[in-house]
């Protein structure tokens, strides 16, 4: 296993991206096909990444040029999307635990 599982809870972190990416869709409007098709990845790619899993018990590990095209596609930054790495490794709640 890599130092990075180490680091920081993964299932948490990629958990919180698919939040924010189901909010961010809903904000505009646009269903889960809508948004593969523009973004150019398959409706279930991008229905795994907003569970944030990639199989059952496996957390998604999407590529930059993946959360680029959703960016873009979602009319947010990627910074919006991506969760706060040190608020997650202190274990202080996400925006959507509030």
């Amino acid at each position: 296993m890599t130092g990075l599982a180490f680091d920081y809870p993964w299932m948490t972190y990629m958990s919180e991206l698919g939040a924010n990416l189901r909010a961010a869709r809903l904000a505009t409007g646009l269903t889960q096909e809508d948004v593969a098709v523009r973004a150019r990845i398959s409706l279930f790619t991008y229905q795994k990444l907003e569970k944030g899993e990639s199989n059952p018990g496996t957390p998604a590990n999407p590529r930059l040029q993946t959360l680029l095209a959703l960016s873009a596609v979602l009319e947010v930054s990627i910074q919006d999307l991506v969760p706060d790495l040190d608020r997650i490794r202190e274990g202080e709640p996400g925006p959507s635990d509030v």
